[in-house]
């Protein structure tokens, strides 16, 4: 330790002893057993995370995994009304049981607590930490060999949490083309960077609009340069999705689960790869 420590260690970066006696990691419940955690981000809300994260739960779950998905975004759950999730969640003596879609998927989010979908999670930023958190300690997961984080975008509290308090085996980052998104993309990138968390690869949505009728290639949002901010941190993309309507359909309805999905194919293998 310094003679000049101010005894302040979110605001320094040193690797001193203090640093790391500090242990932030919680332990899940007793009877969760989880293989691997996926934590899937993005810098900005409206680029197509949650629809990443569950159908990515689904692909795998196809493959004979045990999957689950814990939805972090507090204040924004889609991932219920996704997979058409009408039950609710209760507690036992060993903990909270989460609900399971129609294929078996577990899964974990403030919806499934709240007597209305569309009651408003009006919480400060400690109490939505907090919340996540239990979503991990309290929750019984049992054997599973996926575990996919639905992060909320940005680099707030809750990101900050899950990456102090869970071991992370790594983070997809989710995209889009726009010039302003590759600002975004750097943030999310340092943050996880600083944190020690292994960045796994770019997904970029949202890439293109393949017309129905002739076939023709369109970028709607123009020309991407996710290739270029990827090469600059050395990170890969390892695939782009493209624009199409009837994806968003299929999760409004709460069909995720019917989805092909194969436009993810090139991320299932670089996981199984992993």
């Amino acid at each position: 330790m310094s003679e000049n420590c101010s005894h302040n260690c979110g605001s320094c970066s040193s690797d001193c002893s203090s640093r790391k006696s500090a242990d932030l990691l919680v332990a899940p419940n007793e009877k969760s057993n989880i293989r691997k955690v996926i934590a899937v981000v993005s810098g900005k809300g409206g680029v197509g995370k949650s629809m990443v994260t569950s159908t990515m739960a689904v692909l795998m779950n196809r493959l004979g995994n045990k999957t689950t998905i814990l939805d972090a975004d507090i204040t924004g759950p889609s991932i219920p009304k996704a997979f058409g999730i009408t039950q609710k969640a209760y507690g036992t003596e060993d903990g909270i049981i989460p609900c399971e879609t129609k294929k078996g998927i577990k899964v974990m989010s403030v919806n499934l607590l709240l007597d209305n979908e569309t009651d408003p999670v009006v919480w400060r930023g400690p109490l939505i930490a907090e919340t996540v958190k239990q979503f991990w300690k309290d929750v019984v997961w049992g054997d599973v060999d996926y575990m996919f984080i639905d992060m909320p975008p940005g680099t707030g509290d809750v990101p900050l949490t899950v990456f102090q308090s869970i071991v992370i085996d790594g983070i997809i980052i989710v995209t889009s083309p726009q010039e302003l998104v590759g600002m975004i993309v750097d943030k999310a990138v340092k943050m996880a960077e600083m944190m020690n968390v292994p960045i796994l690869g770019i997904v970029e949505n949202l890439s293109y609009f393949a017309c129905p009728r002739c076939g023709e290639i369109h970028k709607i949002f123009g020309e991407s340069n996710i290739d270029a901010i990827a090469k600059r941190h050395n990170i890969p993309v390892v695939c782009k999705l493209p624009l199409d309507p009837s994806i968003a359909a299929r999760c409004d309805k709460g069909e995720t689960e019917d989805l092909d999905g194969h436009w993810l194919d090139p991320m299932v293998l670089f996981l199984e790869e992993k």
